[in-house]
């Protein structure tokens, strides 16, 4: 059986400390091959680097393991973000020691993933469009906006009326509650031909997501960061959609588990949220290549930030490649550059 014999962590931002903030993670086998991980940071957290550093890069060392489903149980040390970020980086170096790509490894059976996006809306109208066009115009094939009340019949009706056959999604952000005046905004958007109202109430109401559900044709995507939630949501029929971000589920052996769940009711699916430095869209791609991937995915953003893998992950008329030529993730890591960068450093055995 293989074992891990060498941990490293490299908390990592943009230039100038600018955001988005990640944390990545380099496991060694014992046979030399090395694995990647990476995973987002919200600001101000530190929970996902105390959990790595004192308690799951410690436990990793000299676990003999088959499989990347094997490691599922160190997830229980540490948050989902720290579990992720090493279940990523464990099926990078599974799949690299055997020679296989990651999304074969999951199941996955596409070739390309087609690429959404998302945008932070607010007024004006028109600089709301311009917005939409930037990603419209480079070959986006869904964009998500964000709404809330007061700001939801009107901005979606004008990017409807400026793009009549984009993909949309409205992301509430939980902001609604089942007032007269929120539901009848939630129910007028029903006559837009959205794909998806994401996250209309409080990640906790089921029953709420439900009841609206039924009053509308839209497919209601409830907030799922968990499989236990997940389960929930469709035992009480709380939506037709499901947002799969790899970070919040605790990694690529959970977000799996999440899709097939999701696919074998019917629902549609699209993913995120790994990171955004090349290591973690790479992963979000293996993900999205899993056959109940339905809905364009957030795999490639338009930045100007620094790109740790080579060749980027980038969209192509709308499309990102699945690199299925290539072992394990598919990309090379410029490691150089990620320690030059990293702002904080961890090395176990040091």
């Amino acid at each position: 059986m293989p074992q891990i014999q060498g941990f490293d962590a490299f908390r990592v931002a943009m230039p100038h400390g600018r955001r988005p903030e990640s944390i990545i993670v380099r496991l060694t086998g014992d046979d030399g091959t090395v694995g990647w991980g990476e995973v987002a940071l919200p600001p101000e957290d530190e929970s996902a680097w105390s959990d790595m550093e004192e308690r799951l890069g410690p436990a990793l060392l000299g676990v003999e393991w088959d499989r990347p489903e094997d490691m599922a149980g160190m997830a229980q040390l540490g948050g989902r973000r720290a579990a992720a970020v090493v279940d990523i980086a464990c099926w990078d170096l599974w799949s690299r020691a055997r020679g296989i790509p990651v999304a074969h490894a999951l199941g996955g059976t596409r070739t390309a993933v087609v690429t959404g996006a998302r945008i932070a809306a607010g007024p004006p109208l028109e600089t709301l469009v311009t917005r939409v066009n930037r990603y419209a115009g480079a070959g986006y094939a869904r964009v998500t906006v964000d709404i809330w009340p007061g700001w939801d019949v009107e901005p979606v009706r004008t990017i409807r009326h400026a793009y009549p056959a984009l993909a949309l999604v409205a992301d509430a952000g939980g902001r609604y509650t089942e007032s007269p005046d929120h539901l009848a905004a939630l129910e007028a958007l029903d006559s837009y031909g959205l794909l998806a109202i994401e996250r209309p109430f409080a990640s906790g109401d089921l029953n709420g997501h439900a009841r609206l559900q039924r009053q509308i044709a839209t497919a209601v995507c409830p907030d799922v960061g968990d499989l236990d939630t997940l389960d929930a949501a469709i035992n009480a029929e709380a939506g037709r959609a499901a947002s799969l971000r790899v970070d919040r589920l605790g990694g690529l052996t959970a977000a799996r588990a999440a899709h097939d769940r999701a696919y074998a009711v019917g629902w549609d699916v699209w993913c995120g949220g790994a990171g955004p430095f090349g290591i973690g869209q790479a992963a979000t791609v293996a993900v999205a290549s899993l056959p109940g991937c339905t809905l364009p995915s957030d795999v490639s953003e338009i930045s100007g930030g620094p790109v740790f893998v080579s060749p980027p992950v980038r969209a192509n008329g709308g499309v990102v490649a699945v690199p299925l030529t290539q072992p394990g993730l598919g990309h090379d890591v410029d490691q150089d550059r990620i320690m030059r960068l990293a702002t904080r450093t961890l090395r176990i055995p040091a």
